[in-house]
């Protein structure tokens, strides 16, 4: 069965505790005790592999005796003080400091107040615990906060008068991305997922041809002794300052240029010589381990020698090091394409001989990068999750010898106008094999297409096995469908070559997706009215693809619940509305907060072979609260709220959670009763006095769990 809870404010992550009491003193001694000057004698970060913090936070594998944890969640830290610690009289903070020049308002100084109660979302503490001359603190993080190495010190000050002390903990906290935080841009809603991309250090990576692949066990390796210190020197040998830290689009953007030496002395030097007289043969490699432990060890001294497969296994290990999910990915018949056509070109001269000094592009038997999972907000919605990232220096972006993240959905589609580097990896799997002859004016024309040439087999390991996952359907629709022509069309118009597939012969016809009202509502089935418009004197034909996704509110998608193809005919400047439905028993148990789809069209006109396109995200509405306010008696209100069940199902273990202003106490209301479908439920609420009662309905969520 299904449980359903609402709720209007996000609660904290732990308990609240109750107010600590503060010190009893004798009269006798008050004012000895004011008199001393409240300090630290010393700071324990508890960080002990099998302690709570390190637990919690997923970070007991790692090595080293600071304190590891992962942004946007709490951690204890416990403080031995000179006296007992008075909140009447005393003033405590704590100071978090990052890179050379840390300031506050570039993130990298942290001033981390004591609060009575912290909100998440914020540097901030609260004492949870005290006992004699000790406390114990409980810290949040922000889920965007910059991440790296911070020093740490406890800054105490009388409330009144002047002269503060500071204590500077001999231990640092090293801060990672969390993909356990759903307000961290990495959060990854699966736990197998999460245990497989960020917390297995050992996989498989793939080589050999796309009728003969080979497996071979890699160590990643990112939680041995060392790997974080030198996975952290990285990003300190890199340009980036560390105020760039808290974007993972920026971290992984630096790591794929920082994994090769091309051009500012990163990690490993590329060679595809046959000659590794003077390193060690790229074969050789089995681990990222010693590899990353030697350039660390030497200050930065690039290694020798590695290809893409040892590329892709030291990006894995550093991204995962950091706690970016992150996988290494296979393309067989991989296309480079060297002049950003988007297609793979062979030219040949008047007698069919290929000239050789204008075939620069090629196709490789294998290629291996990596795929990195995250939100991209700096993106249209619908192209979070997996992004892909090159680290094998092959050509320039901006300059530097780096490649992605390139959302993965995006290369699916076509749209490689969105950044960073989609129209590098769209040609590495999807590009068309061109071939020109010279004429005899020295001109080009084309003679021959292969439309299926590259990207096949696109492998990674399996999640929880040693097996192979074939990918490819992540990267392209099916090959020589319908959906593929028009994403290597959509693609090639933003190519240097955009002359090589037909122009339309005109672009008459427009589709658009219209809600009607407040758009659809929890519970039933949704309807959408797709509106086919022809602007022409002459009829027109188009079959339109349809897909719908369940989408996070972050603009990753989640998977798709609905596809279809919708013929459409059209008569001379005709209006066509279409009916598209997604009925509730397909979308029922998928959905996440916020309730969110996107709806994906696309489509060719048969007579003009113009493309169409669109993409719609919608919410389904969740139904109204109603609040009325009732009898004022003894400076006491009291409220009724409406609650009406919308689902075509029974609700169990429904729970309401209020809050809100001149309320005697934010509480929960745990209905006693299972609700049938249209069931009408009514709850009270009694406040301290009259004040105004607003109804966020954006504010609810509906959590669904199995009984």
């Amino acid at each position: 069965m299904l449980r359903i809870k609402w709720k209007c404010t996000k609660l904290p992550s732990t308990a609240p505790v109750s107010e600590v009491p503060k010190p009893k003193v004798e009269n006798g001694e008050s004012k000895e005790i004011e008199e001393i000057k409240l300090s630290v004698c010393s700071v324990d970060l508890l960080s002990s592999k099998e302690g709570q913090n390190r637990k919690e936070h997923h970070t007991d594998q790692y090595h080293g005796d600071g304190l590891i944890i992962r942004r946007g969640q709490r951690f204890n830290v416990e403080l031995e003080l000179n006296r007992a610690y008075n909140a009447d009289t005393d003033k405590l903070h704590l100071d978090l400091k990052t890179g050379p020049l840390p300031m506050v308002s570039k993130s990298t100084h942290v001033i981390i107040p004591l609060v009575q109660q912290p909100k998440d979302g914020h540097w901030e503490a609260k004492i949870i615990e005290q006992n004699g001359n000790k406390i114990k603190l409980s810290v949040n993080s922000p889920p965007k906060a910059v991440i790296g190495l911070y020093g740490l010190s406890v800054v105490t000050n009388p409330l009144k008068g002047e002269g503060s002390t500071t204590y500077n903990s001999a231990k640092n906290i090293t801060l990672l991305f969390n993909p356990w935080c759903e307000d961290d841009p990495v959060f990854l809603d699966d736990e197998e997922q999460r245990k497989e991309y960020v917390l297995n250090d050992t996989g498989r990576l793939y080589y050999g041809t796309e009728k003969q692949i080979g497996a071979r066990t890699w160590n990643f390796g990112q939680f041995h002794e060392g790997m974080l210190d030198a996975c952290l020197f990285i990003l300190e040998k890199s340009d980036m300052p560390p105020s760039g830290r808290g974007d993972p689009v920026n971290v992984v953007r630096v790591i794929s240029a920082m994994i090769n030496a091309q051009d500012d002395f990163g990690v490993l030097v590329g060679n595809w010589s046959g000659d590794y007289t003077d390193g060690v043969s790229p074969s050789a490699w089995s681990s990222s381990v010693e590899i990353l432990r030697k350039y660390h060890s030497t200050n930065g001294t690039p290694v020798s020698y590695g290809q893409c497969w040892v590329f892709s296994g030291i990006t894995t290990t550093v991204l995962r090091c950091l706690g970016i999910p992150a996988r290494s990915v296979t393309n067989f018949q991989s296309a480079h394409d060297t002049d950003v056509s988007l297609t793979t070109d062979v030219y040949f001269d008047e007698d069919l001989d290929p000239i050789d000094y204008l075939n620069s592009d090629s196709v490789w038997n294998f290629h291996v990068w990596n795929d990195c999972w995250m939100a991209r907000p700096d993106l249209p919605p619908g192209h979070g999750g997996w992004q892909a990232v090159d680290a094998t220096p092959q050509e320039t972006s901006q300059g530097t010898f780096c490649c992605g993240p390139a959302s993965v959905n995006a290369i699916r589609c076509g749209h490689v106008y969105l950044k960073h580097d989609a129209p590098f990896v769209f040609a590495e799997v999807n590009s068309d094999k061109i071939y020109w002859q010279r004429n005899r004016d020295g001109t080009f024309s084309q003679f021959h297409m292969e439309k299926k040439a590259v990207g096949h087999q696109i492998s990674t390991k399996a999640v929880g096995s040693d097996e192979r996952a074939d990918i490819t359907h992540l990267y392209k629709h099916p090959e020589g469908s319908e959906e593929e022509r028009i994403a290597v069309e959509t693609a090639s118009r933003y190519g240097s070559k955009p002359e090589v597939y037909a122009v339309p012969m005109a672009e008459d016809v427009s589709v658009e997706v219209l809600m009607e009202g407040e758009g659809p509502r929890m519970g039933a089935d949704a309807q959408l009215n797709i509106v086919v418009t022809n602007m022409s004197s002459e009829p027109r034909q188009t079959t339109l693809h349809s897909q719908a996704a369940v989408m996070y509110y972050t603009g990753v998608l989640k998977g798709a619940l609905k596809k279809e193809q919708i013929a459409v005919e059209l008569l001379p400047n005709e209006v066509k509305t279409i009916k598209w439905l997604l009925p509730y028993q397909q979308y029922q148990d998928q959905l996440v907060d916020q309730a969110a789809l996107m709806l994906t069209l696309s489509g060719r006109v048969t007579e003009t072979k113009q493309v169409l396109a669109n993409q719609t995200t919608f919410r389904l509405r969740m139904p109204d609260l109603n609040i009325t306010v009732g009898f004022y008696f003894m400076h006491l209100n009291e409220s009724k709220i409406t609650f009406t069940n919308p689902l075509p199902r029974t609700l169990k273990n429904v729970v309401f959670r209020v809050e809100g202003l001149g309320l005697q106490k934010g509480h929960e209301v745990v209905v006693g009763f299972t609700m049938s479908a249209e069931q009408k439920m009514i709850i009270y609420s009694v406040a301290d006095e009259c004040r105004n009662v607003t109804n966020d309905f954006d504010s609810f969520k509906m959590h669904k769990q199995n009984d």
